[in-house]
């Protein structure tokens, strides 16, 4: 079996009989709010033992997030994977032609003069998503 994210989490949701959509869709207000619920949980989890740890309950939270996250994105049909694809390369663009990079006091890295916004709604629309679309 594959290791990746998506692939395990689709697993688990075939397994248990939960949601998992081929292509990206809106789904129901109810379905929207509970995947949000579920993240916030994780992201709460995260933060408290950022501060507290252990290290290994951090790794734990930190995956449980990821984990989620999938999640939401396989019930709403969304490739998360292609989406990161595209995070990524707009946050590449943050780096100066000349290697410079602009930063925050805290080091944020913060966007320059050449960056260039992502385009989710192009990498969703590929994967056959049509707005204004709603799924139950």
């Amino acid at each position: 079996m594959s290791s990746s994210p998506a692939d395990l989490v689709r697993a688990f949701h075939l397994a248990f009989g939960l949601d998992a959509r081929s292509r990206p869709a809106e789904v129901s207000p109810e379905l929207a709010r509970h995947r949000g619920e579920l993240l916030a949980e994780e992201a709460a989890e995260v933060a408290e033992v950022s501060v507290t740890g252990p290290l290994d309950r951090l790794a734990h939270e930190l995956a449980d997030v990821v984990y989620v996250a999938y999640g939401t994105a396989l019930v709403h049909g969304i490739d998360l994977d292609q989406v990161i694809a595209e995070i990524h390369r707009s946050n590449m663009t943050k780096l100066g032609p000349d290697g410079r990079v602009d930063r925050r006091p805290d080091g944020k890295v913060l966007k320059g003069a050449h960056y260039e916004p992502p385009d989710v709604s192009a990498v969703l629309r590929r994967q056959g998503w049509a707005p204004g679309g709603r799924e139950s």
